[in-house]
């Protein structure tokens, strides 16, 4: 078969990722790369050995010469830089958020459903194995009803620099800025840890409370240009379709986390414990006679395939895949009400 062309729209830092798993994959060729600054796209182009770099979508358009695209642009442009590439009939990854509020989000599913193309969010703790099987262990029934659930994605750039000096870096800097793009950690990394919840429980959210909270973090709560007024933390209340309640949560400024996601959920014949630290992925469970003795076990998860893959096999199988932008849209509409709730002083809206 021919090589799948791919085109990389926004070169900042998440573009290297994207740009090394499809060189990894057979049968999958770099084309080319997209981005309003020249020096960086010059950069990125050279590093990966991408033969053409174009100024916006349009010109990139005009040039034609690409099935797919990687949109690693920062959240609020996902929406106006993908309507135009599904028009034209190319196939999309979108990083995540899918964009900066559901009515985006919505038309951009829409789009991509009515143009045929394979569209998908590029949720990556669904690259994770525990996550994926503790789903599957959850839909076959193996903890019977789902009844609460606890869920939490923890980083703590902002109170260590293991990860660099957010201080002074403007790759953390603009994470703190609604002027620069930023919708903080809800936006940021909500939208994983909600996916997480949500997808192993089975069931969409019906109802959501919230609150978020920014921290004073410097003088007048700006370092240069950038003013620090995105949300840090947040806490969420949700009930699920399925009847199940629990809480998700999430902060920059948790000690010792650098980047980790966790989730408990309990059914009436058992629970899960799903973890992602420290880059390990791990599944425990609590179901059948050891309920009586609160034991944990470790459940070996097997290996899954990455979005990047499953995006290109998708493409050449002609068939759609999740997390599709259907999916992305679901998920802003919560995120979306989550700060309709803050703003209401945590009132309990129905999505």
């Amino acid at each position: 078969m021919s090589d799948i062309r791919v085109l990389i729209l926004g070169t900042g830092g998440m573009a290297n990722a994207h740009a090394e798993a499809y060189a990894a994959i057979p049968g999958v060729k770099l084309v080319a790369g997209v981005d309003n600054n020249p020096d960086r796209l010059a950069a990125f182009t050279a590093k990966h050995g991408i033969a053409h770099g174009f100024a916006s979508v349009d010109e990139a358009l005009a040039w034609g010469q690409f099935d797919a695209v990687s949109n690693v642009t920062p959240d609020p442009v996902h929406h106006p830089t993908t309507l135009p590439l599904l028009a034209a009939g190319k196939h999309v990854l979108c990083e995540k958020p899918l964009a900066a509020n559901y009515a985006d989000a919505a038309e951009m599913a829409a789009a991509a459903a009515a143009a045929g193309v394979v569209h998908m969010v590029n949720l990556s703790y669904r690259n994770g194995p525990a996550l994926m099987k503790a789903a599957e262990m959850v839909a076959a029934g193996a903890i019977g009803e789902v009844r609460h659930f606890e869920a939490a994605y923890l980083q703590s750039w902002l109170t260590q620099s293991a990860w660099g000096e957010w201080s002074t870096m403007p790759q953390w800097l603009w994470r703190l800025s609604t002027a620069h793009g930023s919708m903080g950690v809800l936006g940021d990394i909500g939208v994983h840890i909600l996916d997480f919840a949500t997808i192993v429980a089975g069931a969409a959210p019906t109802n959501v409370s919230c609150r978020l909270v920014t921290f004073d973090k410097a003088p007048d709560g700006r370092i240069g240009e950038y003013v620090l007024d995105a949300n840090d933390s947040f806490v969420m209340h949700l009930r699920l379709a399925n009847g199940a309640v629990g809480v998700v949560h999430a902060s920059r400024m948790a000690t010792g986390h650098l980047n980790d996601l966790n989730l408990r959920i309990f059914g009436t014949k058992g629970g899960l414990d799903v973890r992602y630290e420290n880059n390990v992925s791990s599944l425990r469970a609590c179901i059948g006679e050891d309920m009586q003795t609160a034991v944990w076990r470790d459940v070996e998860p097997p290996a899954v395939e990455t979005n990047y893959v499953r995006f290109i096999a998708a493409i050449r199988a002609g068939t759609q895949v999740q997390p599709d932008f259907a999916r992305g849209a679901a998920l802003q509409k919560v995120l979306d009400l989550a700060v309709a709730s803050d703003a209401q002083g945590c009132a309990d809206l129905a999505v």
